[in-house]
Formats: structure tokens, C-alpha cells, sequence
């Protein structure tokens, strides 16, 4: 079967349910009166996998930190990173949703609510991530959308979480020695060479999905660091790669790149 007409049946009822919550076209300038995100793979764990061979085999290097990593997910941690907490997952590589699943999950009933398909074993029902990863094909696909994953060193990773970006204080220091991210309360401060990418991996999940919707105070900044930090050569290559794979595509990126002479 070619990769259009599975697309066509793997999408299923979850992205017909998806179509229908779209409104008018938003300010952005982009059509979005439909269903435009991954329509190929519902697997997060093949999306891990994929973006590892086949997107990042010759740029292997995490988001926040850039820290190189190995095709055996072996890191070199940059000198003077350090992590007060997570230590066994310092040094492992991991894929982190830069729009956090949490962020977009809590958009589903059933990960708010539960489903009549999410009961265990015991008899007792069950809500959150699981739940909507096991009973709604839409959440799945946003789940496994190449454009919103990136390798992180592990303990950044789970010291973020769901927290949403930010400025943060001048006088708050790095959370991690020499890596430039800044973790407090309920926000974090990525580095400056890693807030373009963010900023249209954001847009570029609010585009694509009509259930998903940012916060006015997201929107701005996304805006603002879009036009701050503008794409380079890595960042167009491996939006092609995806593209290429996945089947849609990000133009958030793909239009600046076009525009450069980088695509």
C-alpha cells in the first residue's frame, strides 16, 4: 500500500473528529480549516526510532544542552553540566515533546475524563495519558509527530516536564552548571540558540491541530522568539527529513527555509 492511501485509512475517525473542532483560518496567514498534522505513524516509539536512523543519524545532538550523543545513545555531557536531581537519567538520550503531552493532552475528555475503554485489569477505570493513548487515534498521531519530538539529556528532560517556556529572572542561575536552560517555579528559560526551533514547533502544533489552542501569553512569545531567532541549515534539513517521512508538512519552518535558499 503506497504512503497516501495508508495515510488516508491509518488517520481514521481521529482525524475526522479533528476536522470538525477546526474554526476559521486563523491570523497566521495559513489555512488551517482542516485536519494538517501527522496522518502516518501512532506509534511514539517508532517515531523515536525513525527520527534516530533516518532524521538526526548525522547531526546527534540534544536540543537544550547540545550535547553529542552516539548512534548507542552514549552522551558526551557538556563540561560543567551538572543535575541536582534525575542522575540516572543524566546520561541517557531521550526524546522530549517540546509542547509537552500534557499540554495537549488535557484537550481530550479522556485524559481528563477516562473512557469506557480504559479500564484495567482490575475493573478500575483509569484517565490521563494511557487513556487517551489507548482509546483516541487523534491524540496518538499528536503524540507521535516528528516535528514536536527532540533528543534531550534524560534529566533535563524530566526536570521540565510540563512546565510551560518563559523569561525568567536575570538573577536565577542555569539549572545545569554550563548548560544554558533555567528551570524555576513553573516555567523554564531554554538557551537563545534553541528558541526558534521551540517557537515553531509550537506554532506549528497549534496550526496543525484544531483541538490544540495556545495560551495568549504562549502565542506572543512563540511570535517573538520566531522573529528573534530565525531558522538555519540543521533546522530546514531536518524539517525535509520529516516531511519527507512523515507526509505533511511544517511551514513555519519549510517557507523561512525556501525563503533562505536552505531547503
Amino acid at each position: 500500500m503506497n504512503r497516501s492511501l495508508f495515510s488516508f485509512f491509518n488517520r481514521g475517525v481521529g482525524s475526522i473528529f479533528a476536522i470538525s473542532l477546526c474554526l476559521a483560518a486563523p491570523p497566521n496567514g495559513f489555512c488551517s480549516d482542516s485536519f494538517r498534522g501527522n496522518e502516518t505513524f501512532q506509534s511514539f516509539n517508532k517515531a523515536k526510532k525513525i527520527l534516530e536512523h533516518e532524521i538526526v543519524f548525522d547531526h546527534r545532538v540534544t536540543l537544550y544542552c547540545r550535547a553529542p550523543f552516539d548512534k548507542d545513545k552514549w552522551i558526551s555531557l557538556p563540561e560543567g553540566f551538572t543535575t541536582q536531581a534525575h542522575q540516572k537519567r543524566a546520561n541517557r538520550v531521550e526524546w522530549e515533546h517540546v509542547v509537552p503531552a500534557e499540554n495537549f493532552g488535557r484537550f481530550f475528555a479522556e485524559w481528563r475524563e477516562g473512557s469506557p475503554m480504559c479500564v484495567d485489569n482490575r475493573g478500575s477505570p483509569f484517565k490521563g495519558r494511557k487513556c487517551a493513548e489507548k482509546s483516541n487515534i487523534t491524540f496518538r498521531l499528536m503524540q507521535s509527530d516528528m516535528y514536536n519530538l527532540f533528543p534531550a539529556i534524560g534529566a533535563v528532560n524530566a526536570e521540565r516536564g510540563n512546565k510551560n517556556f518563559g523569561i525568567l529572572s536575570a538573577s536565577i542561575q542555569n539549572s545545569f552548571g554550563s548548560c544554558a536552560m533555567k528551570i524555576s517555579g513553573n516555567r523554564a528559560e531554554p538557551p537563545k540558540y534553541a528558541r526558534g526551533t521551540i517557537a515553531r514547533a509550537y506554532k506549528y502544533m497549534a496550526y496543525a491541530y484544531p483541538i490544540f489552542n495556545l495560551s495568549k501569553e504562549q502565542e506572543r512569545l512563540m511570535n517573538v522568539w520566531d522573529k528573534q531567532y530565525p531558522v538555519e541549515k540543521w533546522e530546514c534539513v531536518r524539517t525535509k527529513r520529516i516531511e519527507r517521512i512523515q507526509g505533511n508538512e511544517n511551514p513555519f519552518v519549510k517557507q523561512p527555509c525556501i525563503e533562505k535558499k536552505l531547503w
